[in-house]
């Protein structure tokens, strides 16, 4: 089973990856932010936890949310594997996912950073703000402070791959193909 932590700063070009990965190699997209929408709409006892902190400005636990993962794979069990997208950020998490995964005698096979500079990446996220109309893309102090964000909080889980040798970098600036070649290529020796 295949199981990938796609990496990589707002705007790195993670969704667009994910989809070309999907098409390939078949794999479940999991996705922290659609699966609590899932879970909240569908009424489940972690959906309607989840939704009572956020109504109150809360952050969902890591404890519901990999319960919410939990259920994921359960439901998926026959899947060629996963790509792990917004999930883990913090090492806490990434500690959590690998004892879930272990439970169900699986692991994270690697992760893959998708690296881009933060020029590239706040032009990036200005396009596809006037593209898609997303006001989170299209206030360049507002990019600055996810982009700050990341590199703060969520870029050291990438040493706990690292210490791991479950960790590669690949260069993000190019064209979609070319980006998509590096990254099977690293798949291919999983």
């Amino acid at each position: 089973m295949l199981n990938l932590v796609l990496f990589g700063p707002p705007g790195a070009g993670k969704g667009t990856q994910s989809q070309k990965l999907i098409e390939k190699h078949g794999l479940i997209h999991l996705s922290t932010g659609d699966l609590l929408r899932g879970e909240i709409a569908q009424g489940t006892t972690l959906g309607l936890e989840a939704k009572k902190l956020m109504d109150e400005g809360m952050l969902v636990p890591d404890e519901v949310v990999i319960g919410m993962i939990s259920n994921k794979l359960d439901a998926n069990k026959d899947a060629e594997g996963f790509i792990f997208d917004g999930f883990p950020r913090t090492v806490a998490q990434a500690e959590a996912l690998d004892q879930l995964l272990k439970s169900k005698e699986s692991a994270i096979s690697g992760m893959i950073a998708l690296e881009v500079n933060d020029d590239e990446l706040e032009h990036r996220l200005l396009l596809r703000g006037k593209e898609s109309g997303r006001p989170d893309d299209a206030n360049p102090e507002v990019i600055r402070k996810r982009i700050k964000e990341y590199n703060d909080k969520t870029a050291p889980v990438a040493n706990f791959y690292k210490n791991q040798h479950k960790f590669t970098s690949i260069n993000g600036i190019g064209s979609i193909d070319q980006i998509y070649g590096a990254i099977d290529t690293v798949i291919e020796e999983y």
